[in-house]
């Protein structure tokens, strides 16, 4: 029976599909918010304010809940105001695990990432996996789930997709008339899922005993490179393809190097991630869920009139 979700990362892109999902299937949600409120906020949604790291309001939070889904995540860092990956992801986590075994909820989500392993080389897929190992070790019963990268309306990846389909210029400026991407020896794959099929794993996962002590991988059926990417994403919002321009991966490293990279709207990690596939093989979720996540262009062109 639907009960009460205590859920993290609230106000955020994934945690708005995934207020509705739960609205959807009957659940009450209490939502942590640290700065602004969910957009689907409602009467059954109650607003707990705070962070990870403010004990009292997790203790509060966690009150009559029957699980935890944990998305709280960064990909951009900025070490004055303390957001780091290693606060934010690792440290982060190991407050809210342990929250939830001082209230007796065991039930546990959690939001990884497809790439997060031990010796990644990216700071991001590091801090990623450190906080899988906290989950591990709880005693909880938990589910990981580590999606690709996330599209939908309202997400930072495909604004900016807009932007360069439309020729505006988003960072950096002197890419603008192009779709850019990083390309080195081995430029890496994606497999784009959508943000209503996270939704669906993880309210889905809530209910499914067979996924407790699982670590999903979780993409959409399509594998491509960033230059076919580019080109179906621009089709479905303008109706037609761009040109794509590569800039080396010894140049984005310099400009990192150099400071300069942040301006230009990316970090080390973003390069360094770029370079790996992040695809992976669907069959034992597909086995253990009963579901098959969805192709991107059918999807993309449903909300591409958002954008």
């Amino acid at each position: 029976m639907p009960g009460r979700i205590f859920l993290t990362g609230s106000s955020g892109f994934v945690g708005s599909a995934v207020i509705d999902q739960l609205l959807s299937q009957g659940y009450l949600i209490n939502a942590l918010v640290h700065r602004k409120p969910p957009v689907s906020a409602g009467e059954r949604v109650q607003l707990i304010h705070g962070d990870l790291f403010d004990p009292q309001k997790l203790d509060h939070g966690l009150r009559d809940c029957i699980a935890v889904i944990h998305l709280v995540g960064i990909i951009r860092e900025n070490p004055s105001q303390n957001i780091t990956f290693e606060h934010i992801h690792s440290e982060g986590t190991r407050r809210i695990v342990e929250a939830a075994r001082r209230s007796n909820v065991r039930r546990f989500v959690h939001m990884s990432a497809l790439g997060t392993r031990p010796g990644a080389l990216s700071n991001y897929h590091r801090s990623k996996h450190q906080a899988e190992q906290y989950v591990q070790a709880s005693a909880l019963d938990w589910t990981i789930i580590r999606p690709s990268l996330i599209h939908g309306p309202g997400g930072e990846l495909m604004r900016m997709e807009a932007m360069w389909a439309h020729k505006q210029a988003p960072p950096p400026l002197f890419f603008a008339p192009f779709m850019p991407y990083f390309a080195g020896k081995h430029t890496g794959r994606i497999q784009p899922i959508y943000v209503k099929d996270v939704a669906r794993a993880f309210v889905d996962a809530i209910e499914k005993p067979a996924t407790i002590g699982q670590i999903y991988p979780l993409g959409g059926p399509d594998k491509l490179t960033w230059p076919q990417f580019h080109q179906i994403c621009a089709q479905a919002i303008v109706g037609k393809t761009r040109r794509t321009a590569a800039l080396p991966v010894t140049v984005a490293n310099l400009l990192c190097t150099l400071g300069i990279a942040g301006l230009l709207g990316f970090n080390r990690d973003q390069v360094i991630m770029s370079q790996e596939d992040n695809t992976c093989d669907l069959a034992r979720f597909t086995n253990d869920f009963g579901w098959q996540p969805q192709a991107l262009e059918p999807t993309l062109r449903s909300y591409a009139n958002q954008l």
